[in-house]
């Protein structure tokens, strides 16, 4: 029994030192520059509906759900989904328009597990017909996914489904 006390001891010893050591937050962005004008790329991103004619989640699943609610383009406007287990469901919320600059919103995951992000588009005017889009996305590693965070990188999980949607927005606007 005492050895059972030690080895149980040890083990909320070793959560609690990984929990204190595991990554908190994690930012995982790429950019891209696109052969068109920076007030043309903005206007065509800061649409929730346009995000599928070049997400790479699309793809994964062309059968999935999409529901829209308020004004797209606009903060506020609701964009939902429910696929295959390759994109799950979630919804994403457009929550701050800096006009020509940043289309900020909210990314609500309900399955496979719930979570919370905060993502966004970003154009910079390269000259005056090449845009540099960056997309990005951050949040909070909660416990336990914090204690997951030490074996497994978001950067390399998520940076290549954003080179993918990147290179397909390229496509598209300059197609």
């Amino acid at each position: 029994m005492e050895t059972f006390l030690y080895i149980l001891l040890g083990l909320v010893v070793a959560i609690i030192f990984l929990a204190t050591i595991a990554p908190k937050t994690y930012d995982v962005y790429r950019s891209i520059e696109i052969s068109k004008p920076k007030a043309e790329v903005f206007e065509y991103l800061k649409y929730l509906d346009k995000q599928r004619e070049w997400s790479p989640w699309e793809k994964r699943d062309p059968n999935m759900e999409h529901r829209f609610t308020g004004t797209d383009g606009t903060v506020g406007a609701i964009s939902y989904w429910n696929g295959n287990k390759e994109v799950g469901e979630g919804e994403q919320e457009i929550t701050k328009i800096e006009e020509g600059k940043r289309i900020e919103t909210e990314l609500r995951f309900i399955k496979p597990w719930k979570s919370q992000s905060d993502c966004y588009l970003e154009v910079n005017e390269v000259t005056k017909d090449n845009t540099k889009v960056t997309w990005g996305f951050n949040g909070q590693n909660k416990f336990p996914m914090s204690l997951m965070m030490l074996f497994m990188s978001m950067d390399k999980m998520i940076g290549k489904d954003f080179e993918e949607g990147l290179a397909n927005l390229k496509t598209r606007l300059e197609g």
